[in-house]
């Protein structure tokens, strides 16, 4: 039975953290440049936002890669973010930001269930967190 004791390193806490300063910087940066730079910085945001979709449908991979029999459903479901993300990439950015924030609340949600089962419920309130963040900072300059 998982206990609510573990918790997460430091480092891992600070890395999680660091990893919202693109998402930060960029939504900030979409109001505070001029217009003309409104593109490159939406497609920075998307294409970052699409990275981390990813890196969060690899974990799955990795989870399940140490069970003896692995779950065909869990490595489904570990490419499937990825596949989204590039769909995301060829769609109009705003669209694409969209989709991305639906994305990641669809990630957290599987992890959420998907977590407990390998003893990793701990990481769940970091995840919201940071999920929150990073898609309000793709809804935002979406709209």
């Amino acid at each position: 039975m998982e206990t609510d004791k573990k918790t997460i390193s430091p480092t891992a806490f600070k890395l999680g953290i660091a990893g919202l300063i693109p998402f930060i910087v960029l939504a900030g940066s979409s109001f505070a440049m001029p217009s003309s730079y409104k593109d490159i910085i939406l497609l920075g945001l998307l294409a970052y936002g699409a990275s981390i979709s990813s890196f969060l449908g690899a974990i799955h991979w990795g989870l399940t890669m140490r069970d003896e029999n692995p779950n065909g459903m869990y490595l489904i479901w570990g490419v499937m973010p990825s596949l989204i993300a590039w769909i995301s990439m060829i769609l109009n950015p705003d669209l694409g930001l969209v989709l991305i924030t639906a994305l990641l609340w669809v990630c957290l949600i599987i992890d959420a269930k998907i977590y407990p089962i390998y003893g990793l419920r701990h990481w769940l309130p970091m995840r919201l967190f940071l999920t929150t963040t990073a898609s309000l900072a793709c809804l935002v300059v979406s709209l």
